[in-house]
């Protein structure tokens, strides 16, 4: 079986895949119709920040087999690896994991088109100061 390889900005891919979940959905009244794409598109961008913050790890010297594997070993290696002094990161990241993937993709929430974009934008902003 051959080796898996890490792709470079694969971060970015998952982020142009969640936009174009969005743009297939129909909206009326500012509101997204089907929850199911804006589901999608939400949990898509919430795994383009993790594969953000394992390239950014791996980038420190982690290994693959050191990446975090919950949401607390990624907030535990923000802190560790990525912000030093400063915790601003870490409450990026639960603000983003609270939104993205618990409001949006889990429960379903959020569907008001404002909302929905804001926060993608929000995801690429987060990606962007990992993998300028």
């Amino acid at each position: 079986m051959p080796k898996q390889v890490h792709k470079e900005k694969e971060a970015y891919r998952y982020m142009e895949n969640a936009k174009g979940l969005l743009k297939a959905a129909a909206i009326e009244d500012n509101t997204y119709l089907d929850k199911k794409p804006v589901r999608e598109a939400f949990g898509t961008a919430y795994l383009a920040i993790l594969e953000a913050i394992n390239e950014a790890l791996i980038k420190k010297g982690l290994t693959r087999k050191e990446l975090p594997k919950s949401v607390d070993g990624y907030m535990a290696a923000i802190k560790k690896h990525l912000s030093v002094n400063n915790g601003k990161l870490v409450r990026e990241f639960d603000r983003l994991y609270e939104t993205l993937h618990i409001a949006g993709y889990y429960r379903g929430l959020i569907t008001h088109v404002t909302t929905v974009k804001e926060e993608m934008k929000e995801a690429e902003t987060f990606i962007k100061k990992l993998l300028p």
